[in-house]
Formats: structure tokens, sequence, C-alpha cells
């Protein structure tokens, strides 16, 4: 096989893990009676894997996939964390109370057995 071809299957394989991770991560937060609102938002500076209801607070998540927990973790860069701060601040624009909406900035690391942990308020509060 070319190494063309196994970056193109290694992608793959990545793309569909991270929309399996997504997925049980939904899963896991409607389990503890939140709503996906928006999956997979993209703003102008952006994208948000997950924008859920708990109550009246709106909760902005950024899911990690890797072959452990430690390993997704150390895949959040502050760079990250600011265009997240940025996609969630036009997101909440679009809201009727605006900037006032309740929020917070969770973040769901899935290792490869799919085991889901999930760190609230990951990043402070919008």
């Amino acid at each position: 096989m070319a190494v063309k071809d196994q970056r193109a299957l290694r992608g793959q394989r990545s793309f569909h893990a991270g929309n399996a991770a997504e997925d049980g991560v939904a899963r896991h937060y409607q389990n503890c009676g939140c709503s996906v609102v928006e999956s997979r938002w993209r703003g102008s500076g952006g994208e948000i894997d997950l924008i859920l209801s708990d109550g009246v607070a709106l909760v902005f998540v950024e899911v990690k996939h890797a072959a452990n927990i430690a390993r997704a973790a150390g895949r959040i860069s502050p760079r990250q964390m600011q265009r997240i701060y940025a996609t969630a601040e036009e997101y909440l624009g679009l809201q009727p109370r605006g900037a006032l909406t309740e929020a917070r900035f969770d973040v769901a690391l899935v290792d490869g057995q799919g085991v889901v942990h999930i760190i609230e308020n990951a990043f402070g509060e919008a």
C-alpha cells in the first residue's frame, strides 16, 4: 500500500473514531438529563463538537479521543481553548439572552475502549 493510501486510511479511521466518540459523549450527557442542542456546530472561527442544554444553561463540549485518557487530555491546547471561546461567543450572540446566557465549557475525554471521562468547567465559564 502506498504511503498516500496509508495516510488516507488513517485519516478515515480517525474521522470515524472521532464521530463515534462524539456520539458516545452525547449519549452520556443525555443519560445525565441533558439535551443535545447542536452537534458539530460551525461558526466563522471554528467548530464546537457538542452544545447541550442542562436546564437553563448551555454546555459547550470539546471531545477528545485517544488510546488513553492522558493522551486525549494532552490534545487540548491554549489556542484551541481560545478558538472555542470565540466560537461559543458567536453562538451565544444568536441566543435570546446573548452573553447573559448561563454557560459552561466541558471537556469530554474518550479512551480507545470508549470510556468517557467528563471534566466540567474544564477551562472556565462564559
